[in-house]
């Protein structure tokens, strides 16, 4: 059996739908389909033998070519591009059995940056595709708890400590935000199709279409819409904002995926109990203790997230050191970054999808940790409304107030805060009926559902049939 690279330390995206996506494979398929469409398009425009372009269209099969022996020799030429440019002329000119002179087609005009690159959008694009379908089943999930815990409360916490009420509706709403906005990003991208010849002159693309009525510019355009990628008013060689700006939204999907990924992890801790992950038979095991539920897919999420920034920063490091009018190593930098970027996205975004389809909620335990400040999490409303009936001094009544409270042991604080602001705010001028509505955690939530539904309205193709979900309680 053939070594090979199957993810054993990389399991977040170990899953045969991201290497078909994104594995050698994959990226022999793309140079291949860069190849047979510019021998269309050459075809098309009159540059090249008719019929050579079904030639090489039958040539153009990945799975006839050999990708260790592609990548040992990969090390001669620098690229993969040029031993698979061998290859292929070989296999078009077997199939050529008319002898039309099928393999002129083959490579006419390009250098091997223009392959590779418009190679690397196009397994772009279309990871994109199949990652923002699973994005979109994560936001509607999210979407739905939105919806469905719009009143449930929890506490929110601020520098690790309690802080305000909170529902867990708006917490939901939130992860929604985060996703969505970033993953809107990632499908505004713009992936051009790349042209420029040896030097980026499209000096022998001019040659080529002399005394035709095509130029390299519609070539070059013809090329894009072929591929399904966008068309470059120019060659890109050296100026590397295309890959720049799909590594940056890459990195701030993940970023919105970690986000997530870091609360579940603490609201699963058996001490806090919030939430849970789905159970699956065999997940989340330890090879120790065989009570363990581990987290495993929140860890996973997490693992992409923390390698995201990096990879990200490989690419500035590369665009800022592209040299003369075609690189040299900082070019050869970009590839494994963007490809990683790519399946740690992917596979990410599927373990995501699971956990937020799945993912148990338990409203009680919600409830239990959010007593455990009770009125002190509403202590700020508490002074706006009773500090003003108590002088000039009523502010500095109400801090004393709460600075004996939290003097006391947590259990009691409770208690204690409520028999003290009784105390220094007499029945004449706060009934008791006011003042159980004034600590009442649900009376101090805010704006809280107006800003998940606004959250929710402001992506509507993410938020899609949200209502039609379940939770798990």
């Amino acid at each position: 059996m053939t070594n090979g690279d199957f993810g054993l330390l990389s399991p977040v995206s170990a899953s045969p739908a991201v290497a078909a996506l994104t594995g050698d494979r994959a990226v022999i398929a793309a140079i291949l389909d860069v190849e047979a469409s510019w021998a269309a398009v050459l075809e098309e425009a009159g540059l090249a033998p008719a019929g050579s372009a079904a030639v090489v269209a039958e040539a153009a099969s990945a799975g006839s070519y050999d990708v260790v022996s592609i990548a040992e020799r990969a090390q001669g030429g620098g690229n993969p591009v040029i031993p698979l440019l061998g290859d292929l002329r070989a296999r078009v000119r077997d199939l050529d059995t008319a002898g039309i002179g099928a393999a002129s087609a083959v490579h006419t005009s390009l250098t091997s940056q223009d392959v590779l690159d418009s190679a690397l959008m196009l397994l772009a694009s279309r990871t994109i595709s199949a990652l923002v379908l699973d994005v979109k089943g994560t936001t509607t999930a999210l979407a739905t708890l939105a919806e469905q815990h719009a009143d449930t409360l929890c506490v929110g916490r601020s520098l690790t400590q309690h802080a305000l009420p909170y529902t867990f509706g708006l917490r939901a709403a939130q992860w929604f935000q985060g996703v969505a906005a970033a993953a809107a990003r990632l499908e505004s991208l713009e992936l051009p199709a790349q042209y420029g010849g040896a030097g980026g002159t499209l000096a022998s693309g001019t040659k080529l279409t002399a005394g035709s009525d095509a130029t390299p510019f519609t070539l070059a355009d013809s090329l894009a819409a072929r591929l399904g990628l966008a068309p470059a008013p120019a060659p890109w060689h050296t100026n590397r904002l295309a890959v720049t700006s799909l590594g940056d939204a890459l990195a701030a999907l993940l970023d919105s995926f970690g986000k997530i990924a870091a609360d579940l992890l603490f609201l699963s801790r058996p001490e806090v109990g919030e939430l849970g992950e789905p159970l699956t038979a065999g997940r989340g095991v330890s090879s120790a203790m065989p009570q363990k539920q581990n987290p495993v897919l929140s860890v996973l999420i997490r693992s992409a997230a923390l390698q995201a920034p990096g990879l990200a920063s490989q690419l500035h490091l590369a665009a800022a050191t592209f040299n003369d009018e075609r690189p040299d190593g900082a070019w050869h930098s970009e590839w494994p970054a963007l490809r990683q970027l790519l399946a740690l996205a992917l596979g990410a975004a599927g373990h995501l999808r699971e956990l937020s389809e799945g993912l148990r909620v338990f409203p009680d335990a919600m409830r239990r940790n959010l007593e455990i400040s009770g009125p002190l999490l509403v202590s700020e409303g508490v002074s706006a409304a009773v500090a003003p009936l108590l002088g000039a001094e009523g502010k500095q009544k109400l801090q004393a107030v709460v600075d004996e409270t939290l003097k006391a042991p947590a259990a009691e604080q409770s208690r204690i805060y409520a028999k003290l602001l009784r105390e220094a705010a007499p029945a004449d001028k706060l009934s008791d009926a006011e003042l159980e509505a004034l600590l009442d955690p649900a009376s101090y939530l805010g704006e809280a559902q107006e800003i998940s539904r606004r959250i929710l309205a402001a992506y509507p193709n993410f938020a899609a049939s949200s209502s039609k979900g379940a939770a798990r309680g």
